[in-house]
């Protein structure tokens, strides 16, 4: 009876592996969550730039920003649009609002602090909204606008790169409340870095497609 007790592990401890105990440095808390505050801090400048030289269009829309580079590389094309101010504000404001809090727990995270599960469960459902509007922004950008925001795209690679390292660490922690079949399967995705390879193709997918649809006026 008492070795039939013990080999029963319960499933929220199976599922959730340490993932500090897992070896190669892309699954410790320190790669994680410090790839995470470097994007997010990335993200927070973009935005906090955007939001200023959002001030700035409201004051002159004809205003000749610092990242107005060419017709191509154009903040403030991109500024002026409906598409930039969604909500009825510059979309740049939800940055200062949202990376704040990413920031905070990255810190919170490298400090030693583990975060409930349903906490990284709904960190990760709210990111992913904020993943499909950034790339809703993106294709806006591309297709109707046909203007790129330098600092926009650095918010692009940004959400992409914090959404990716923290699907990295739920999935290792088994947060994501998938069946245990899924978790296995995931996990050994994971461990096989393929994660990390489908990351470094989407990003080199999205500047092949710009370097496509734009080519040479990129930088002319």
């Amino acid at each position: 009876m008492t070795s039939t007790i013990q080999t029963q592990e319960p499933r929220a401890r199976r599922a959730r592996p340490d993932a500090v105990a897992m070896p190669g440095l892309r699954h410790s808390r320190r790669w994680i969550f410090g790839t995470m505050l470097f994007s997010a801090v990335c993200s927070l400048i973009a935005a906090f730039v955007l939001s200023i030289d959002a001030l700035e269009l409201a004051a002159d829309p004809g205003a000749d920003l610092a990242c107005n580079i060419n017709a191509v590389l154009n903040c403030g094309a991109v500024g002026i649009s409906p598409q930039a101010s969604l909500f009825g504000f510059p979309n740049a404001f939800l940055g200062m609002i949202t990376e704040p809090v990413v920031i905070t727990i990255a810190v919170a995270a490298l400090a030693g602090i583990r975060f409930p599960r349903w906490f990284m469960f709904t960190a990760q459902v709210i990111y992913f909204l904020g993943l499909v509007f950034a790339y809703w922004l993106f294709a806006q950008s591309m297709f109707t606008i046909g203007a790129l925001c330098p600092w926009c795209l650095v918010i692009t690679v940004g959400t992409t790169l914090v959404f990716m390292t923290l699907l990295h660490y739920n999935i290792l922690e088994g947060n994501l409340y998938l069946p245990d079949a899924a978790q296995e399967r995931a996990l050994s995705l994971v461990r096989s870095d393929a994660d990390l390879f489908l990351t470094v193709g989407w990003l080199l997918l999205l500047a092949s497609s710009i370097v496509l649809k734009y080519g040479s006026a990129i930088i002319g």
